[in-house]
């Protein structure tokens, strides 16, 4: 996903109209914190005029506060293409994350790593996987190590984005459907030298949830499960499995709306939630810090994308650390204006401009202008 991918074109009349409405909006709340009221005229306002398709729901906290929360009934599906019809959201349903799945495998992996069970970052990769040493003693392949996986910097062949999910010419469609999901992707030829350039590959986050699962024994799911989601409180959770049973890591994670808000509060607090530290302050310091740069305006640490951004009718930039989901999922976190962004969509069937455009939209012109 590159920066053209997530930026977002708003009508003259859409920002005409917002624009007086959030001046004066601005003024109201210059010294008193923005409400839920506040949101639902914007969020009208651009709806209406941008045509904003597949919303399910939309949820905003500040300083560690929920201040706002929108749900809306929409056509959704799982992560197996399983067809659930209109689904009424709400704060008890829950919704699929798909590739902010990744950054939950990131911050997995720095947890596992504390407690000594997935090897450093400067390990080589191959060297994990002794099953398949046919496939490590090929040229090449000893210089790409775990870091090279957390930035998606491999440099294997790996085309997840030009075709659509379903495909079998997909690479992630295809990773699915191989009898034995590991060696496919060890498997695949090198199209570059590692570390050099960023590639969107969930075979590489596959990688990581195997390693993690091994190294714990136990299913990563069960893991996240003992680390994470119980003393987070977390809601119902679920985390898709392929035909082979092995989860899909990259993108199967299902939680409750609030629950989502809380993986970006946790790194907001740089992994630390209420008196426990969760997630080790420097490893979450590391993941969301660039490791490669994507594009002149997007970057990309160890599953975490970073960027930023600049609200509708103001010209300050803001700095996020993120996760984006297909579909049109979607998680901000924004250190300097002690922001946490989500937005949930069910936008599966649009193409990845399109789904940008709708979560751009609310992110720079519905919330963005309210909160700074």
């Amino acid at each position: 996903m590159n920066s053209k991918d997530f930026s977002v074109s708003f009508k003259r009349r859409t920002l005409l109209g917002l624009g007086i409405f959030l001046v004066a909006a601005r003024a109201r709340h210059a010294f008193a914190a923005a409400t839920a009221a506040d949101f639902e005229r914007p969020l009208e306002l651009v709806t209406e005029h941008d045509k904003l398709s597949g919303l399910h729901a939309l949820l905003v906290s500040r300083h560690g506060e929920v201040i706002f929360e929108h749900y809306q009934p929409g056509e959704d599906e799982t992560r197996s293409s399983k067809q659930l019809g209109v689904v009424d959201f709400a704060p008890t349903v829950p919704h699929d994350l798909r590739s902010v799945t990744k950054g939950v495998v990131g911050l997995l992996y720095g947890i596992a790593l504390a407690d000594g069970k997935v090897p450093p970052t400067e390990a080589k990769l191959y060297a994990q996987f002794p099953e398949y040493a046919d496939l490590g003693a090929q040229a090449g392949r000893d210089k790409l190590t775990i870091a090279h996986a957390l930035s998606m910097t491999m440099g294997l062949e790996w085309d997840e984005l030009s075709l659509p999910y379903g495909d079998s010419r997909n690479s992630e469609t295809a990773m699915d459907a191989a009898p034995d999901r590991y060696r496919y992707i060890l498997s695949l030829p090198i199209a570059g030298a590692p570390g050099v350039k960023w590639g969107y590959c969930g075979g590489a986050t596959a990688l990581l949830g195997h390693l993690i699962a091994r190294g714990t024994r136990m299913p990563v799911l069960e893991y996240a499960r003992n680390r994470l989601f119980e003393p987070m409180e977390f809601g119902p959770v679920e985390w898709a499995q392929g035909h082979d049973g092995e989860p899909y890591a990259a993108s199967g994670l299902r939680l409750l709306p609030r629950d989502t808000l809380k993986i970006g509060q946790l790194v907001l607090a740089r992994g630390a939630w209420q008196t426990r530290q969760l997630v080790p302050t420097a490893w979450v310091e590391r993941i969301t810090t660039a490791a490669v740069e994507i594009d002149r305006s997007l970057s990309y640490g160890y599953h975490w994308y970073l960027g930023d951004v600049v609200p509708a009718g103001q010209s300050k930039a803001h700095h996020w650390i993120g996760g984006l989901g297909w579909g049109g999922q979607r998680l901000f976190v924004l250190p300097e204006l002690d922001l946490v962004i989500a937005i949930l969509c069910g936008n599966y069937g649009k193409s990845l401009e399109e789904q940008s455009r709708v979560s751009g939209a609310l992110f720079r012109a519905v919330v963005l202008p309210l909160v700074s």
